[in-house]
């Protein structure tokens, strides 16, 4: 019964379908979250959960190669527990706090699931290693057009604006952004660069192109370096 855990055509679409739960249950409480507009949103929530769920078909199933009957002869499971704390300190050093937003869960949450895909294509279990590698594309292009079709799915651009001060440039960056459908949340003066260019620290909200802002802003005459400190969704 056990080895027939790790087939395609036995246990192993039941494994599956156990994947697919998880990702379905986290990814509705990250919908709840995310019109809540609050942090760890759709898809961080879709990620840690299927990712865990992966992890503990890794324990159930991974080691079954080195079980003699009653007879333990390796114990892999330690270093397998070992690899989700580690990866765990990996994550966290991923996540900032800035100005009160939470940045890089989604970021430290990929880290994570990508340590259990790799612990099940190491242990063998290759269909589940396939499916959640298929599931994050799901979660990180469909699940993010669901979260910015709702009402709290903007996204939250960190800019570094360099350009030439006393020629009005500042205002038309300020209408360049507006014309492209974001708004400016924070703006923060920066040192003045070596070529003497006013250095300016933006965090703008929207809804709009990262790509289309970014050209907008260049072609300012005046504006000398535009540049993405961070792109990171409201999750």
């Amino acid at each position: 019964m056990v080895q027939a855990a790790t087939t395609v055509d036995g246990q192993g679409w039941l494994q599956v379908g156990e994947l697919l739960l998880a990702f379905a249950l986290s990814a509705l409480i990250g919908l709840e979250r995310q019109l809540r507009g609050r942090s760890a949103g759709l898809r961080t929530q879709a990620i840690v959960g299927t990712s865990a769920a992966l992890f503990m078909l890794v324990s159930k199933y991974g080691f079954t190669d080195v079980l003699t009957g009653s007879h333990i002869s390796l114990d892999p499971s330690r270093v397998a527990a070992q690899i989700v704390s580690g990866i765990g300190f990996l994550g966290a050093g991923l996540i900032l706090t800035r100005r009160g937003a939470v940045l890089g869960l989604t970021t430290a949450a990929s880290v994570w699931e990508t340590a259990a895909i790799g612990m099940a294509a190491g242990a063998g279990l290759w269909l589940l290693a396939l499916v959640v590698t298929g599931l994050h594309f799901v979660i990180t292009y469909g699940l993010k057009a669901v979260a910015r079709a709702l009402p709290s799915g903007d996204t939250r651009l960190h800019l570094d604006v360099a350009y030439a001060d006393g020629h009005g440039v500042l205002r038309d960056i300020l209408a360049a952004i507006t014309q492209q459908g974001w708004s400016v949340r924070q703006a923060e003066p920066q040192s003045v660069d070596r070529d003497g260019a006013a250095a300016l620290s933006l965090e703008v909200t929207g809804t709009g192109g990262t790509d289309p802002l970014v050209t907008s802003l260049t072609e300012i005459a005046g504006v000398r370096r535009v540049q993405i400190l961070s792109n990171e969704d409201l999750e």
